[in-house]
């Protein structure tokens, strides 16, 4: 059986990626169709190795018979559309931070809690978590199973591509300006990213937290249902692609590194290389492409009873956003 899926934000950066999954995973499509702006339409994106899709206009798209959207254009337009394309019929898988909090709708990553998948109906919408909180809850899970989570501090060194390609490519034309010796164009960024990095991700909030520290820690708390403080650092650093997370965490009970390691192998998606010396751990460049999320650095927090300091890193753009979407429409089909 073929699904009709729509990709919402089908030029941007994700929904590329989206559109790429889907092809790569052989998902069963019988019609796919990408979405976009108006000023879009005429675009043409590749699907698979032989196919290629015309970009057509969001706006007026009738989505009645259309089995699956995903939609990966922004919270103002999931807010728009998302629910009209749920009113349809259609099954909404949202990649926005439109609907992530909301106790209605199931924020789910497939490895760490499909059985919230069951709500799904009650709004015809699930939300894709933020590409800090998936690869973060993935980590967690086999600790909080075994041991309990008392506290996780967490900072994170997150790629531009986060961020959407404009600052991509403000940060590549920085670099140039740089070593040019022309003049460095500020814009997306509120301070250069170029040779730099910067504590700011998101509205800055009342608390002082910024909106991304605040989604990543209340994310982390619905997915994995846990009242355990999370406390973070977002870090907007000049890299590409590719989101690195320093984790410690603290537990209830005692967990030595040796089985924290047997945890992680046995937990679907992460893979493990840490080896104590020159090279023996994983980078952003390392994991561009990869679906995985990947460990190092393990190793005994010393300040505090029972805990763990560990590095995790993992591609923003697939397993932090469009491979997750996919993979939660697998387990609706399955």
């Amino acid at each position: 059986m073929g699904y009709r899926v729509a990709v919402v934000g089908a030029t941007g950066g994700v929904g590329r990626e989206m559109i790429s999954v889907l092809a790569e995973r052989k998902f069963p499509i019988d019609k796919v169709y990408a979405l976009a702006s108006q000023e879009s339409v005429g675009r043409q994106i590749s699907f698979g190795e032989e196919d290629v899709l015309d970009v057509q206009a969001l706006k007026g798209f009738d989505f009645t018979g259309i089995d699956f959207a995903f939609f990966s254009a922004g919270s103002r337009v999931s807010a728009e559309y998302a629910p009209r394309a749920a009113a349809a019929g259609c099954t909404v898988i949202d990649n926005s931070s439109q609907f992530r909090t909301d106790p209605n709708i199931p924020l789910v990553v497939p490895e760490v809690n499909p059985e919230a998948l069951a709500a799904y109906k009650d709004r015809n919408i699930i939300a894709n978590p933020n590409c800090v909180a998936l690869p973060l809850t993935m980590v967690l899970k086999p600790l909080l199973d075994e041991a309990g989570l008392k506290r996780v501090v967490v900072a994170t060194y997150q790629s531009v591509s986060g961020a959407g390609q404009a600052t991509m490519d403000e940060l590549f034309n920085q670099t140039r300006a740089i070593y040019m010796n022309q003049p460095l164009v500020k814009q997306e960024m509120s301070k250069q990213i170029a040779f730099n990095v910067v504590p700011h991700i998101g509205p800055f909030l009342d608390s002082g937290d910024t909106g991304e520290e605040e989604k990543v820690a209340l994310e982390t708390q619905k997915i994995l249902g846990t009242n355990a403080g999370v406390a973070v650092t977002c870090v907007r650093v000049p890299v590409f692609i590719g989101h690195s997370i320093a984790v410690a965490v603290e537990l209830h009970n005692p967990l030595s590194v040796g089985e924290a390691r047997a945890l992680w192998r046995e937990f679907p998606g992460l893979s493990i290389i840490d080896h104590r010396q020159d090279e023996g751990f994983v980078t952003p460049v390392e994991v561009a492409g990869e679906d995985n999320v990947f460990l190092s650095r393990i190793r005994r927090d010393r300040s505090v009873e029972n805990g763990l300091l560990f590095w995790v890193v993992s591609d923003n753009l697939r397993k932090g956003a469009a491979l997750n979407a996919i993979q939660i429409a697998e387990c609706l089909i399955r």
